[in-house]
């Protein structure tokens, strides 16, 4: 279970990904943010951003039109 959850539903590129990056410096260190997104750019996204942040994105799963990510923050 996440520490945090984010809805994003409805916001599109690049809201999703402001409003996570806001999320997680509100994180300590290893805890977890859940972000819900319907934007099918999110994916992507989601994938670049940890990749550049050093965040980790530890699932991705798919669930009709909505997106979940859940993403630790880096240590």
């Amino acid at each position: 279970m996440a520490d945090q959850t984010l809805d994003a539903k409805g916001l599109n590129c690049p809201l999703p990904i402001l409003r996570a990056k806001k999320a997680l410096q509100g994180l300590a260190p290893g805890k977890t943010l859940e972000v819900l997104a319907t934007d099918p750019g999110a994916v992507k996204d989601f994938q670049a951003f940890c990749r550049t942040t050093g965040n980790d994105l530890v699932e991705s799963t798919t669930e009709g039109n909505v997106y979940r990510f859940l993403l630790r923050r880096a240590e």
